[in-house]
């Protein structure tokens, strides 16, 4: 029987610190003689079956995270730029009807399983199921309604060090076609030094399939400011998965080297995404995958997965998970359609998402590590969205 070896619950403050090393030389933004973190809760609107929405502002003197209990939402990342000046770099809207009704997954987390499964089917020990097509001819994200759609319940946290909010959610049997009740826990984490820190907990009843992350999209030049072709992207992977044509791993896992899919060293976004490489074309760009070269294969401690620097306001974003795999998203369909916080339009290639995750469509891929989980045990899964600013 295969199944996730559970996470270790205590990552050791030096080894963090080592890892923070790894991403590459930059600057935590210097602290404040005094920290001084806060937690605040207001409302931010009443979904169309009349459930209320809080919004939390989490702040830790340096830097402010805006999340909603809409589907656990991370509405604003308030983070300073190598001047010391805060700005928003992640991509939302300023009201709820607009999260309802037509958000891409804006900041939301993604379950009960992120990315793809072929045709919305699989098998579990024998018994088929069927999931909603909600990207045709695949099943998205959870289906039609994701955890992105959910009203989640909220408790503030306060550490002496930290401030966050712990979120959970109940999706019962059935629930978009998956089997077992699972019961689910997020919890952010804004740390003293400019960390959104994401841990992700849930139990079944049932045999059934999780894949939990976050879906920010993020300008690190700031939301609404254009494009982020310019930012250098590093992924800590040599290897990917391939897709089809509708974007389903074909079950290959192959080297990126000598093809636009190596970012193993500091490379522009839009340096090579409008290459002809079949792959890019598939995707309009990059929508895949990333094998992430993990020293650690238990998928239990957190490693570096990618770093983002933007050269315009020197802030740099890198991410450390224990997930064996990132989908990097270059907002290939943001088509002008959608206005964002700042009160501009987004258009292709105005912000990027990084979600760490399993594989796309793991349950009918024999080979890729799995997703199962069943009871008795606790899916766990940690990801860092750690802010800095070049030197």
């Amino acid at each position: 029987m295969r199944h996730r070896t559970l996470l270790h619950t205590a990552i050791r403050v030096s080894a963090l610190a080592a890892l923070a090393v790894t991403a590459g030389a930059f600057n935590a933004v210097p602290s404040s003689a005094s920290d001084r973190s806060t937690i605040n809760k207001e409302f931010f609107g009443t979904t169309p079956a009349g459930e209320r929405v809080d919004r939390y502002t989490l702040s830790n003197g340096r830097m402010r995270v805006r999340i909603l209990t809409y589907g656990g939402i991370l509405q604003t990342i308030e983070t300073p730029d190598r001047h010391g000046r805060l700005g928003n770099v992640t991509l939302g809207f300023d009201n709820l009807a607009d999260y309802v009704a037509r958000s891409p997954y804006f900041g939301c987390i993604t379950g009960r399983y992120a990315n793809r499964i072929a045709a919305g089917r699989f098998t579990l020990d024998g018994v088929a199921y069927q999931l909603p097509i909600n990207n045709a001819p695949n099943s998205l994200h959870g289906g039609t309604v994701g955890f992105d759609k959910h009203v989640w319940a909220a408790t503030p946290l306060r550490n002496a060090d930290s401030v966050g909010l712990r979120l959970t959610f109940t999706s019962p049997a059935g629930d978009q076609g998956y089997p077992g009740t699972l019961r689910v826990t997020v919890t952010y984490t804004l740390t003293a030094d400019n960390g959104i820190r994401m841990d992700y907990r849930a139990t079944t009843d049932a045999p059934t399939v999780v894949n939990l992350t976050n879906h920010a999209y993020f300008n690190l030049a700031g939301e609404g400011s254009g494009s982020i072709e310019n930012h250098a992207l590093r992924l800590n992977a040599r290897r990917y998965t391939p897709v089809d044509a509708t974007l389903i791993p074909t079950g290959a896992i192959d080297p990126v080297a000598g093809t636009p899919m190596d970012f193993t060293r500091a490379t522009p976004i839009g340096e090579r995404i409008r290459d002809g490489f079949p792959q890019l074309v598939i995707g309009r760009g990059y929508d895949h995958n990333w094998v992430l070269d993990r020293r650690d294969t238990s998928y239990t401690k957190l490693e570096l997965a990618a770093r983002v620097d933007d050269p315009d306001t020197g802030r740099v974003l890198s991410i450390l998970t224990t997930e064996p795999g990132i989908q990097f998203y270059s907002g290939n369909f943001l088509d002008g359609t959608l206005v964002g916080t700042s009160d501009r339009m987004y258009r292709q290639g105005d912000g990027f998402a990084l979600e760490t995750q399993h594989y796309p469509d793991s349950p009918n891929q024999p080979t890729f590590p799995s997703t199962e989980l069943r009871p008795g045990q606790t899916y766990r899964s940690s990801t860092i969205y750690q802010f800095g600013v070049s030197r």
